[in-house]
């Protein structure tokens, strides 16, 4: 009887030591695995191929204008029309005002508009707009009939580029009207001081 009970006890004692040992085995096993070298998956989106390649492709191939709305298009054309008129304007009364400050003031025309003018340029490449070609500045009899003129212009102006840099649908267009809408308001503020002065 005591040999059978040490048996089935030698026996259990078996088993007990094989569970353990497929036990500890299975746990080095599964250290193994976790401890492999692969990466964590990125659920952001940002690090797909396929998803990287879908946006490149979409800019690449996406046409020139193609944000720009009918009322972009009319804003960039009627602003070139009105740069143009004032660097034309400008040289005119640069050379031919007899007030020096007329004379300053068209000098600065020329200077100012005709950098915001390039940039307009710029832009038009960019988006693919067929800007109007420049024409004959307008005459006038006096200083003081070209200076109101200058106050009028860039009153409608300035009413244009702000309204451009709220409702623009472009950024770009919008960016351009904006910052140049700053300019045109010093310009303003200058015409009208300089037409007080005038007879």
């Amino acid at each position: 009887m005591k040999h059978k009970f040490s048996i089935n006890r030698l026996v259990r004692l078996g088993i007990t030591a094989t569970a353990f040992v497929g036990l500890s085995g299975m746990a080095l096993a599964q250290q193994q695995y976790d401890s492999r070298p692969y990466p964590t998956p990125d659920y952001s989106g940002k690090g797909s191929p396929a998803q990287g390649g879908t946006s490149k492709s979409k800019s690449a191939t996406a046409p020139a204008g193609h944000n720009l709305s009918a009322a972009d298009k009319a804003f960039m054309k009627e602003a070139a029309k009105g740069g143009m008129m004032e660097v034309a304007m400008g040289r005119v009364a640069e050379q031919h005002a007899t007030d020096s400050e007329v004379k300053n003031f068209g000098a600065r025309m020329v200077k100012d508009h005709g950098k915001a003018n390039e940039e307009l340029k710029t832009l038009a490449r960019e988006q693919n707009v067929q800007l109007p070609a420049e024409k004959e500045p307008g005459k006038w009899k006096s200083d003081k009939d070209y200076m109101g003129q200058m106050v009028k212009d860039h009153e409608n102006d300035l009413a244009a580029f702000e309204k451009e840099a709220k409702e623009g649908s472009d950024p770009n267009v919008k960016n351009f009207a904006s910052k140049t809408s700053e300019v045109v308001r010093k310009h303003l503020d200058m015409a009208k001081k300089i037409d007080s002065k005038l007879k």
